[in-house]
């Protein structure tokens, strides 16, 4: 039995919850991440951003 089958298996208010606490699960990593960021120090420093602008992909356009 697949993961999908398995969940549709659920009773309905099963489902509900489920997908509401996946979604509180997702809120509160957004809005600790920023916290967290700051308490362990993580900021990206200027030498940081430099680097990923190297990483990312040129697009120019041809004629």
């Amino acid at each position: 039995m697949s993961l999908w089958q398995s969940f549709r298996n659920l009773q309905p208010r099963t489902r509900v919850y489920f997908g509401l606490g996946t979604m509180a699960w997702a809120g509160l990593g957004l809005l600790l991440s920023d916290k967290a960021e700051k308490f362990f120090e993580l900021k990206p420093t200027e030498k940081d951003k430099e680097g990923l602008k190297d990483l990312l992909p040129r697009v120019r356009r041809v004629d």
